[in-house]
């Protein structure tokens, strides 16, 4: 606004429960910028996080419109949502995209969160050149109170089919937000392997890879999305690339000798006859230990680089709480999916029947993986790292995490042989333990404040 502009328009900050006070914070909007509502300090209104853990980092914006119809020039505004996790509300409505505000609209950040009322006010000429309402980047700037504000009254606000630039543009205004918001990346890869593709048509073996670690990176993707922690990719990429490493290595077979040979877990061959409880244990020695154990690995290795290296290599490597754990985890997991499969189970079955059934396995296969070895790896990495932040505590917390994610292991393998509903309830629970992990992951996070918000469904 310029100075001689008769319009103020603010929004004033009101407690949940009670009505709003005249010494309550109040910030002021601009005619010519956008004011951006969150908890990162690179927004105009910041909100505590520590207050209001249900905001997220760049939750709302409102932006001034321009009106070419009235023949009054009152000023209009929009509020957006950013694609905030726990949604915006208008009037007790959830906010869809943009809506023009009007004066008295009340605006909720989140279900229970913080919330606002709209005011555009006209002032006397005179008075409203001493009454500043342009917002300083970064901070929270207070309105002028009340109770020495010059005399208000409500304005004509005209209804309006006005169409700004970005609108009609939208990349004009969102272009900046989609490696942001993780729009642009995702669509950016799913490309690139749809075009890699279309040129392994005709090679199997490229065509299948290809596919697999797609899949698989959708997978992990969908794990990344709900622990909210940032990893570098190249520790992530790491931990997959030494997994796979481990499984080409003399490792693998001293693993065998050690859980398949030494101890009871020699693995049925198929059609042969056995009873469950020599079933189950067999799986929990031969496949649930063994395998749990040389997933944790890369874990263990960068739990050890993590104390080894200087600052900043140790905090981005190393384990440091359990959704580090986890990523790392799940991250070790994708490659050892990838290894079995496209080394193992495609191959055996393409040998016995044909290139198509080996494609009709594969994909199951991998998409499964993250109620299978993923969701196994990831719980067994919380106990990892909260080994870290209840280090007294380290053995007992280790043994109890391996022995769960061993026996989960092993009961998929033994239900994948009884009953394909069985089969469905063990993935069910598998997943649900990840789950479970992540979210009191998120809670036990020394870096909550700084992690990003996850919402996958409609909030009720």
């Amino acid at each position: 606004m310029t100075d001689q502009d008769p319009y103020v328009a603010f929004l004033w900050q009101v407690p949940s429960s009670i009505s709003i006070e005249w010494n309550s914070p109040c910030y002021p909007l601009s005619r010519t910028q956008s004011v951006t509502v969150g908890r990162d300090t690179y927004c105009q209104i910041v909100l505590d996080s520590s207050l209001f853990g249900m905001v997220s980092r760049r939750h709302a914006q409102i932006r001034p419109i321009l009106n070419f119809k009235t023949q009054v020039q009152e000023p209009l505004w929009e509020i957006c949502d950013l694609n905030s996790a726990n949604g915006t509300y208008l009037n007790g409505q959830r906010l869809q995209g943009c809506q023009v505000l009007q004066v008295g609209d009340r605006i909720v950040l989140g279900g229970n969160g913080p919330k606002f009322i709209f005011e555009c006010h006209l002032v006397e000429p005179s008075a409203a050149s001493h009454v500043a309402v342009v917002p300083q980047p970064s901070h929270a700037v207070p309105f002028q109170s009340a109770a020495t504000a010059p005399p208000l009254r409500s304005p004509r606000l005209v209804a309006t089919d006005s169409v700004t630039l970005t609108q009609l543009f939208p990349i004009l205004s969102t272009g900046r937000e989609l490696a942001h918001k993780a729009y642009l990346v995702p669509g950016i890869v799913t490309v690139g392997f749809v075009v890699l593709m279309f040129a392994a048509v005709g090679q199997p073996v490229a065509f299948n890879l290809l596919l697999a670690t797609y899949l698989v990176g959708a997978a992990y993707y969908l794990v990344y999305q709900l622990c909210g922690k940032r990893k570098p990719w190249w520790v992530l990429l790491g931990a997959l690339g030494v997994m796979v490493l481990i499984l080409r290595s003399p490792i693998l077979s001293t693993f065998i000798v050690l859980f398949r040979q030494v101890l009871p877990g020699r693995l049925p061959i198929p059609d042969e006859s056995t009873s469950f409880l020599r079933l189950i244990t067999s799986m929990f020695f031969g496949a649930g230990l063994m395998e749990e154990l040389l997933k944790a690995l890369p874990v263990l290795l960068a739990y050890w680089l993590g104390r080894c290296l200087r600052s900043p290599w140790r905090e981005q490597i190393g384990v440091w709480e359990p959704l580090d754990g986890i990523l790392l985890g799940t991250a070790a997991a994708a490659g050892f999916t990838l290894v079995e499969t496209l080394g193992q189970y495609v191959p055996d079955i393409e040998q016995q029947s044909s290139s198509l059934e080996g494609l009709q396995l594969l994909i199951p296969r991998v998409l499964g993986s993250v109620a299978g070895h993923i969701a196994y790896s990831g719980y067994l990495g919380y106990f990892v790292g909260l080994t870290v932040l209840k280090p007294r505590k380290r053995w007992f917390i280790l043994s109890i995490g391996y022995l769960t994610a061993a026996i989960l292991h092993a009961l998929w393998n033994a239900a994948g042989t009884i009953n394909a509903l069985l089969l469905m309830i063990v993935g069910v629970v598998s997943y649900a333990f990840l789950a479970a992990a992540i979210l009191k992951a998120r809670q036990l996070s020394p870096t909550r404040s700084q992690n990003f918000a996850t919402r996958l469904s409609k909030s009720p």
